[in-house]
């Protein structure tokens, strides 16, 4: 359904998506993953040809998002990471004018209309004003626009970005419904749990290139072993403590030592020991299987960045 070829994207100096190619099959739910400016955003723009490539090709449902941008439009559906509704509107008008520009005869307009507010439990929201609707309705209504002229591919942008995490996982029930009815989805996201629980599989994008690719349960196995994660007075002393017993890999982030493992259980009261005879303070230790964010440390040497909530939308409730 998506086929990306070497697409590239360079502002001035700066290459914002650096020959990434990839294929997303019909009916798959694909993640992006990484954060702000690892190129995310700019991919779903020039596949949706809102931006022109610097290079490389990709199809959109067999079409050319260089030579045949209308038919590509008429394919895919947006959820743009801003609120792009207009709120002094009803639900009912938003997607009615949504209908119109995508040229949809008015009784199938009417048939949709019914058919996305219901889907996304709106219904009785219908004829009132988006401005009286809480972040996580005005998501839901975009949810709902996007599919309102059937297209074959859905594009999330950070569908959840500042919701809170009841409403983000109410989100979460639409999307797999989507999945379900067969609509090819696309979304990006920073938030690892999200990834987790919903794509089929992910692509770890970094500096505009897909550092890893696969099932969110491939990528956590190929990490291996167990890992544990240590807070303490003195993550530097901890480190060389860690290197000089020889106890695992590890990597110091955000002041907290994370070893890599396949003895957790013998290793944890000799690290516990060793600690205390050289003065560090333990204030935790987390001993768990690898997860998303374990991965995106693997493959990036950095921790994901979770943006402040905002963005044109306010926290809200379902």
């Amino acid at each position: 359904m998506i086929e990306i070829n070497s697409l590239s994207k360079k502002f001035k100096k700066v290459n914002a998506v650096n020959n990434l190619s990839l294929s997303i099959k019909k009916g798959e739910l694909f993640g992006f993953l990484g954060p702000n400016g690892a190129g995310k955003t700019t991919t779903i723009h020039m596949l949706t040809t809102i931006l022109p490539p610097s290079g490389g090709s990709a199809t959109i449902n067999g079409y050319d998002i260089n030579k045949q941008s209308d038919e590509v439009r008429k394919s895919i559906g947006i959820v743009f990471q801003d609120m792009t509704l207009d709120d002094k509107l009803s639900a009912y008008d938003n997607l009615k004018i949504h209908g119109i520009l995508y040229g949809l005869e008015n009784n199938e307009i009417e048939k949709r209309i019914e058919e996305m507010l219901a889907l996304v439990e709106l219904s009785e929201k219908k004829h009132e004003l988006v401005k009286t609707f809480s972040g996580g309705m005005k998501r839901r209504l975009e949810i709902a626009r996007g599919l309102m002229h059937t297209p074959a591919v859905l594009f999330l942008d950070e569908p959840t970005l500042g919701l809170d995490p009841q409403t983000r996982r109410h989100i979460w029930s639409y999307i797999i419904k989507l999945k379900k009815s067969g609509v090819t989805i696309l979304i990006t996201t920073h938030y690892l749990e999200e990834a987790d629980a919903l794509c089929d599989r992910v692509a770890i994008i970094d500096h505009g290139k897909i550092v890893a690719i696969g099932t969110p349960k491939e990528l956590k196995s190929n990490i291996g072993g167990n890992l544990i994660s240590i807070e303490c007075d003195k993550p530097k002393k901890m480190a060389e403590i860690i290197e000089k017993n020889n106890f695992g890999d590890f990597k110091v982030l955000d002041e907290k030592c994370t070893i890599k493992i396949n003895n957790g259980s013998e290793i944890i009261p000799k690290i516990v020991n060793e600690a205390h005879n050289n003065g560090v303070k333990i204030e935790s230790i987390d001993f768990h299987l690898p997860s998303l964010e374990d991965v995106f440390i693997h493959y990036t040497g950095k921790t994901i960045r979770e943006e402040t909530p905002g963005r044109g939308m306010k926290h809200g409730h379902p």
